[in-house]
This record gives C-alpha cells, sequence and structure tokens, in this order.
C-alpha cells in the first residue's frame, strides 16, 4: 500500500485551517469589545434623566410612549422634585412620607428619593438652608443627600 505523499493536505493546512485560526483569534476580542460597550450603555447611575437615548429608540418613536411609561416611584420623585423648587423641600418631604403611607409599595424606593430630594435641596437652597428642612423620613435619607451633595 502506498501512502500519500502530499504532505500539505495531511497536515490540513488549507484556507480552511487559516480562517478557522483566525476566527479563534478575532472572535473572542469581539465579543469582549461589544460586551464591554453594551455595559458602558447601561444607565448603572439610576437617575433617568442621564439616561442616553439612542438612534433607535428615536427612530421608534416610543420616546413619548416611554415618558408615559415611567414607574410610579420615578413619577413621585419628579413630582416632588418640582415641589421643591416651587415650595419647599419641607412640603415634598411631608407629600412623600403621605405617599409611602398611602402607597406602602413605595417604601423601598423612599430612601433613594429622599436622598435625590437632599441633594436637590442643596442645589436650590444651599447646605445649611437644606439641612434646616430634614426630618426623619426614610431613616432621615434626606440628611444623607444633603451630606453628600455638600461634601
Amino acid at each position: 500500500m502506498k501512502h500519500s505523499t502530499n504532505q500539505q493536505t495531511r497536515r490540513g493546512r488549507g484556507p480552511a485551517r487559516r480562517i478557522g485560526r483566525s476566527l479563534a483569534l478575532v472572535l473572542p476580542v469581539v465579543l469582549v469589545l461589544s460586551g464591554t460597550l453594551a455595559v458602558t450603555r447601561v444607565n448603572w447611575s439610576g437617575n433617568p434623566s442621564n439616561s442616553v437615548l439612542t438612534a433607535a429608540d428615536a427612530s421608534n418613536g416610543d420616546v413619548s410612549s416611554r415618558v408615559a411609561a415611567l414607574a410610579p416611584q420615578d413619577v413621585l420623585r419628579e413630582q416632588l422634585l418640582t415641589e421643591l423648587q416651587e415650595k419647599n423641600p419641607g412640603v415634598a418631604l411631608t407629600h412623600l412620607q403621605e405617599a409611602v403611607n398611602d402607597r406602602p409599595s413605595l417604601a423601598e424606593h423612599c430612601v433613594s428619593i429622599a436622598r435625590a430630594l437632599g441633594r436637590a435641596a442643596v442645589r436650590v437652597y444651599g447646605p445649611t438652608r437644606a439641612q434646616s428642612y430634614a426630618r426623619p423620613v426614610c431613616d432621615t435619607s434626606f440628611a444623607t443627600g444633603v451630606a453628600a451633595a455638600h461634601s
């Protein structure tokens, strides 16, 4: 029996092997980069005003439906921030406490809303005056927000 003398096909050095090796090197790099870019597009801050609007969202016309579909805690946060600017932080904190009492499902969001109110109060009233409105709503989270925005 005679063996093949064509060493190139026996070792598998044809174009398919070269393409396979190239994909083995390039594919992990592409996957890592696309995953990294996807993670950087996620709104990790929890603040909806900082979220990124992509071209796909704008072209679909979903912007108005996204605004209308805000979660109840986001609607409450926006209302209270507006109220804080129009009236004072004391009124906003009172309405936050009433909203949590009326809808216990909002209790888990009370801390983040109160902190946001504290940070906004520092921007509007300054740290000393903002601190004067502090009260024990949501475990003094308003005061924590004031302190965080002041430092």
